[in-house]
Order: C-alpha cells, then sequence, then structure tokens
C-alpha cells in the first residue's frame, strides 16, 4: 500500500498532483485526488505529489509534507555556483585528521537526494568513518594486488598496479589512498536500469556539498580497478552485495594544500543538433 492520504480540510482541488504525476495514476477528475483503482502498484515513490501540493494536504508513503524542506529563494547564486564547480580542484594531499562523523553523515544523507534511474534509490554509499578503518581497507587492496602479482594474474594493462604496490611495501609512499583519512564507494544492483550513471550522480553530489564545507575530494579509478577486477572479494568482505556493480570511488578529507585560483579550460566541445 503505497499510503495516499488527503487532507480534505487542506485540500483545494487545485489538480496539480494529478498533472504532476509521472505515471499518471492520481485521479484529478473526483472530489478528492485518488489513486486510480488497480495502478499502485505503478508508483516510483518520486513523491512528487506530496511535493507539489500547495497547502501540504497530500501525504504519501507515510511522509509528513511538515517534515519536508521548504522551496525559498534562498538558493546559491548563479555566480556562487559556477565559482564552486571551476574553482573544485582534485585533492591529492590530504591532512591526518579526520573529518566529524556528523558531518558525514550530512554529506551522505544530502547525497541520497541524487536522481537515479526509475527513481530506484538503490545506490549504496560504503564509507569509512575513521583512519583506522581506512589503513584496515588500504591494505586489503595492496594485499589483493600483491597476490595477483604472485599469481601472474594481473592483467598486463594493470601491471602499473604492481609497482605501486611495491613502492607501498618497501617505502610506505601510499599512491593509491594518498594517505587520505577517508574513501567513499558507491555501488548499485545489476539490475537497476542505470547503476553506473546512478552511482556516479550521487557522488558528484556528495562531491560538490563537501567542498562548500572545505572537504577536499579525489575521485579515483585506481582503486575500482582493484575491487573490481584485481580483487572482488573485498567488495564482499567489506559489505557490498555480490550483485552490485561498483560505481566509483571517491577519497575525501581536509586539504593539505590550498589554491589560489582556478584553472583555465581548454575549452567546450560543443555540438549543436541540428536535424
Amino acid at each position: 500500500m503505497i499510503d495516499f492520504k488527503i487532507d480534505k480540510k487542506k485540500c483545494i482541488k487545485c489538480g496539480l498532483c494529478a498533472q504532476e504525476c509521472p505515471v499518471l495514476i492520481i485521479d484529478g477528475k473526483t472530489e478528492y485526488p485518488e489513486i486510480k483503482e488497480g495502478k499502485e502498484k505503478q508508483c516510483i515513490k518520486c513523491q512528487h505529489c506530496l511535493a507539489v501540493c500547495p497547502t501540504a494536504a497530500l501525504s504519501i508513503w507515510g511522509k509528513n509534507p511538515e517534515d519536508s524542506i521548504p522551496v525559498t529563494d534562498e538558493l546559491p547564486t548563479p555566480e556562487d555556483m559556477e565559482r564552486l564547480i571551476k574553482t573544485r580542484r582534485s585533492i591529492r594531499k590530504f591532512k591526518k585528521e579526520e573529518i566529524n562523523q556528523e558531518l558525514i553523515q550530512k554529506l551522505l544523507e544530502t547525497a541520497a537526494y541524487a536522481p537515479t534511474g526509475h527513481n530506484k534509490n538503490s545506490v549504496l554509499f560504503s564509507v569509512t568513518d575513521s583512519k583506522e578503518q581506512l589503513n584496515k581497507l588500504r591494505t586489503a587492496v595492496y594485499d589483493g594486488i600483491k597476490r595477483a602479482g604472485d599469481a601472474g594474474t594481473l592483467p598486463e594493462t594493470m601491471a602499473f598496479l604492481g609497482d605501486l604496490q611495491r613502492l607501498w611495501d618497501s617505502k610506505q609512499i601510499d599512491v593509491l589512498f594518498r594517505d587520505a583519512p577517508h574513501v567513499l564507494i558507491t555501488s548499485a544492483p545489476k539490475n537497476v536500469a542505470s547503476p553506473d550513471a546512478d552511482c556516479h550522480i550521487a557522488l558528484s553530489y556528495f562531491e560538490l556539498l563537501a567542498n562548500t564545507y572545505r572537504v577536499g575530494t579525489l575521485w579515483n579509478g585506481f582503486i575500482k580497478m582493484v575491487l573490481k577486477d584485481i580483487a572482488p572479494g573485498i567488495g564482499r568482505q567489506i559489505g557490498i552485495p555480490e550483485d552490485h556493480v561498483i560505481g566509483y570511488v571517491l577519497l575525501f578529507g581536509k586539504p593539505a594544500v590550498k589554491f589560489t585560483r582556478s584553472v583555465q579550460s581548454e575549452g567546450l566541445n560543443l555540438n549543436r543538433i541540428e536535424l
């Protein structure tokens, strides 16, 4: 049951909920809006009906509209967003201190608002809250590379990972994790509409918000290679379901270097569609 309810004292019969429903299952021609007979299973849990109702008269899936964040004009200016996007830098040197766990939780809960294919909201965020847990993951990753190298199963195109493992083993120089205090891995079930895109979008939301808190990030494809192709058992070891696709990996922490200006783009690659 989707628990669709209308507060008749608040409803002004504007019909917006029926008009906005993307799967057209709300009947707006009845005295008060209601779900069309036999259509409940088609609901995609987008909550657009709840969000568009001007008088907070509609509840669905047990959500109280009074608990939602009101939409106001108090948004970042276009100039603020442009500056954030253009001055964001990939961070490869991090301070040793950990990020406050309350802040990590806030970043993750906000990133969970990112859009997903068919509104499945099935992205799993796997995060290390402490340097201790990251150290254990780092050990597992480097050990996985070493085992593959010793067994001769390290693909030729990934042979450089063996070099990085030996550098860590001999000199404790950490090229893979960059001595970051935290790592975030997104994954999603293989059978959803767009697992890879869902994971990337979620991490992008996380990254942009993190940067507003002066938390630096680094997209890391090398660790993804290890988890996906070299030592997939690590994923199960850290709680990623076997039927999940690993989307991407993001390192994050307080930057140990401060950039003073943006880089200058090499230019826009643009194709204007004209049919």
